[in-house]
């Protein structure tokens, strides 16, 4: 894969003020002290903004992943309206598969469908490597973004292995993840073939991410709650960790974030990340037990609260925060994604009333 080095070296002479370097969000990844506790939301770039539903409108959604015109504006939404404290990029976690040259469509109420599962062997090896050319979009979009987001930190995102050899191996979005894990437990060498490919085309698609400019990632494993402890340790485990080690030495802080996976949190933390992501039914507290004193948690307010009325939202923010304070650095977030009927306004509130509960008169520097 070619490389750019300029991102990294820029970041080995330490942050400045206004760099996103030292913004609120990346100094809570690295457990430092910050004005107030940072916000942002999973899936805030898109779904609930009617700016984005009139972009996409006539845009099918990889191909408004593959254009950075449109990827740069979608991220730039909610920055915009929310006045979150961090953006992050608008894509799919399937478009480094499909620029690998799996054959899939992203369809619009069922997610991503793969034309032919994979079952071999063969269908394995069919799965390329991917360097920058392969996503130049997504290298020119991050560039663009950086150069719009001055102080505001950008976040580059990847599917996890599991959760991408799920879909190739289901051919779509499975309840059950029943071939998955009959794959898994019945030719395990297979499995550890195709999760291995799929580790080095994650890897590939986050350094270009970073090469360009991101000043964090994030690694979602949507489905590995789908998971015993067990069989994430030994199935799931050793590929991510190899993504998160092969972003060891890049100079930005990690992220990983799964659904589901109370009982897998701790194990999640072991793969590498610098922060992890709980979703909303382990409270902050206790997934920080889990966890341990070395890493900064993210999360965890219920999408389906923001439905609630205001008093009721802001109780659970309050009861957030106070979890949130056991970490050695906490993000608020939700528990999972933005939902599509969400009150953009309901957003902007939670935002501006996370900031305002947590802020630091001596911005967090004594």
């Amino acid at each position: 894969m070619s490389t750019d080095t300029t991102g990294t070296a820029a970041r080995d002479e330490g942050p400045r003020p206004g760099d996103p370097a030292d913004s609120p969000f990346v100094r809570a990844c690295r457990r430092e002290p910050g004005p107030h506790t940072p916000v942002w939301f999973m899936r805030q770039a898109g779904r609930s903004l009617p700016e984005y539903r009139k972009i996409r409108s006539e845009v099918a959604m990889l191909e408004s992943c593959r254009r950075p015109d449109l990827i740069t504006e979608i991220t730039l939404q909610p920055v915009r309206r929310h006045k979150v404290d961090a953006a992050i990029l608008f894509s799919d976690i399937v478009v480094p598969v499909a620029a690998a040259g799996v054959a899939l469509d992203i369809v619009p109420g069922t997610g991503p469908v793969v034309t032919d599962p994979v079952t071999t062997r063969a269908d394995v090896e069919r799965i390329r490597l991917i360097d920058r050319d392969d996503v130049h979009y997504v290298d020119e979009a991050v560039r663009m973004l950086v150069d719009e987001l001055g102080g505001t930190p950008l976040i580059g995102f990847a599917g996890a292995p599991f959760t991408l050899a799920s879909y190739l191996v289901e051919g779509g979005p499975s309840r059950t993840h029943v071939r998955t894990k009959a794959l898994m437990y019945g030719d395990p060498d297979l499995w550890h073939a195709l999760a291995g490919r799929l580790a080095e085309m994650t890897l590939a698609f986050l350094k270009v991410q970073i090469d360009a400019g991101v000043s964090a990632v994030q690694l979602f494993d949507s489905w590995a709650g789908a998971l015993s402890e067990a069989d994430y340790r030994r199935y799931v485990l050793p590929h991510s960790r190899a993504v998160l080690a092969g972003l060891a030495d890049a100079g930005v802080p990690r992220i990983h974030f799964g659904v589901g996976t109370g009982e897998l949190i701790a194990a999640m933390g072991e793969a590498g990340a610098d922060v992890v992501g709980v979703d909303w039914r382990t409270p902050l507290d206790v997934a920080t037990r889990r966890i341990g004193p070395e890493r900064a948690v993210q999360g965890n307010l219920d999408p389906c609260l923001l439905f609630a009325p205001w008093p009721v939202i802001e109780a659970e923010v309050r009861r957030v925060l106070a979890q949130g304070r056991a970490a050695p650095g906490h993000i608020f977030n939700l528990g999972h994604g933005v939902l599509p009927e969400t009150d953009p306004e309901v957003l902007t509130r939670v935002v501006a009333l996370v900031h305002e509960l947590t802020v630091r008169p001596d911005g967090g520097r004594s």
